[in-house]
């Protein structure tokens, strides 16, 4: 039986039982949608975070005091041996090779008071690489200016919003402001940078690091962040990186880790997690599996008298076994279609509706799975195909 033949015969039988055939490929769209729609959140977050932690740049390592086993700075009050970052091991790192750019690192959240306003915002002490290491710029005004070691200036620059909450409209430069219990002279204002993850980045001031220990009363850095050359290998800046802390500190006592490794280590687990939520969409696949063999099943036994003559007629048994096969498979296809049609408009609908939940249709996932349909089709239909094919033609034909 030639194949045009075969796909008539099957679309024949399809379409003479329209409802049977309408329910049973529903099953299927609906599993295919909802893979579709699943993909596309979890594609969406994916792309989403990747792109949070970018925004500072990927050639960016950071280096926090203690060894990965105690998970970075030790909990205060227990006693430890490790050796604290200083300033003097930021100042060192800005001249390896490759190193562009060296910024230590303090943070802690006090109340500003200026122009008669209060607010309580995070507080950045940084030095004057800060914004060429997170890709940042200003707005109006400077950034910290370069200065010797123990010798700060007091000076402010203040993110977007905490400008807008204490000065409005006001121009800020030259102002007092009161960071705790020290004063600053405001220099600068950040520009926009939004919010990273639900934090909100312009709800901040910058200070130097050294007023910022003095600030928090701390001894040491909370981090250090280094930038390094586009062209450069981050695994060498580490490892120089490396070298020369564990020169001044006599041992390694602290952890490296590079953006390259984290944001891989992220997309490694964001990877699992979008493979994970199409697997519970999946498991509609697997009840419209069911459907199309219950489908075929009844097909089978409605059919026995057709299936006699067509054997009688001359029909090979492996033409049979391909006719019921491919009426499963173009079952399976056609709900595979309706779903992928469903799951892409269910997912735009809802990036209209929720515009600030990122939804994203990996299109390979929605390939797979209209692929899969189709597997699905197929294994769904062997077993009913082989019984039809193994009808002997005498009882068939005897069949009511």
């Amino acid at each position: 039986m030639r194949l045009a033949d075969s796909t008539r015969f099957a679309l024949q039988a399809i379409v003479s039982h329209r409802l049977r055939s309408f329910l049973t490929l529903l099953g299927i769209a609906v599993g295919i949608a909802a893979v579709i729609l699943l993909t596309s959140i979890g594609e969406g977050v994916h792309q989403y975070v990747l792109s949070e932690f970018t925004q500072f740049g990927t050639n960016v390592i950071a280096i926090a005091p203690g060894k990965v086993k105690t998970g970075g700075q030790p909990p205060s009050g227990i006693p430890t041996t490790a050796r604290l970052l200083t300033m003097e091991d930021a100042l060192s790192l800005k001249h390896l090779p490759n190193v562009t750019a060296a910024t230590p690192l303090v943070w802690g959240n006090s109340e500003v008071s200026g122009n008669g306003r209060l607010r309580r915002s995070t507080i950045y002490g940084v030095d004057a690489d800060f914004p060429r290491v997170f890709s940042s710029s200003l707005n109006v005004g400077s950034f910290l200016p370069r200065t010797g070691a123990g010798s700060p200036r007091a000076f402010v620059v203040l993110g977007a919003k905490l400008r807008n909450e204490l000065f409005g409209d006001v121009n800020p430069l030259g102002a007092r402001v009161r960071i705790g219990g020290l004063h600053f002279r405001v220099i600068g204002v950040m520009a926009p940078k939004g919010q990273f993850l639900g934090i909100d980045l312009d709800d901040t001031a910058f200070i130097p690091a050294e007023r910022a220990l003095e600030l928090y009363n701390r001894e040491g850095l909370v981090e250090i962040h280094v930038a390094y050359a586009e062209n450069a290998s981050s695994v060498k800046v580490a490892d120089a990186i490396k070298d020369r802390l564990i020169m001044r500190h006599g041992h390694e006592d602290f952890t490296i880790t590079t953006q390259e490794d984290m944001l891989k280590t992220l997309s490694n687990i964001l990877n699992i997690l979008t493979m994970a939520v199409g697997a519970l969409g999946g498991i509609s696949l697997l009840v419209g599996a069911v459907g199309i063999v219950t489908i075929m099943t009844i097909s089978v036994t409605e059919r026995t008298n057709e299936i006699g003559l067509l054997v009688a007629l001359g029909a090979r048994r492996r033409s049979v076994l391909g006719l019921f096969l491919g009426e499963s498979i173009i079952l399976a296809a056609l709900g595979g279609l309706m779903g992928l049609s469903l799951g892409a408009g269910l997912a735009q609908l809802l990036r209209l509706v929720l515009p600030r939940l990122p939804v994203h249709t990996p299109w390979s996932f929605a390939v797979g799975a209209l692929v899969m349909s189709a597997v699905i089709g197929l294994l769904a239909g062997v077993l009913p195909a082989r019984s039809a094919a193994r009808l002997d033609p005498i009882e068939a034909l005897r069949a009511e």
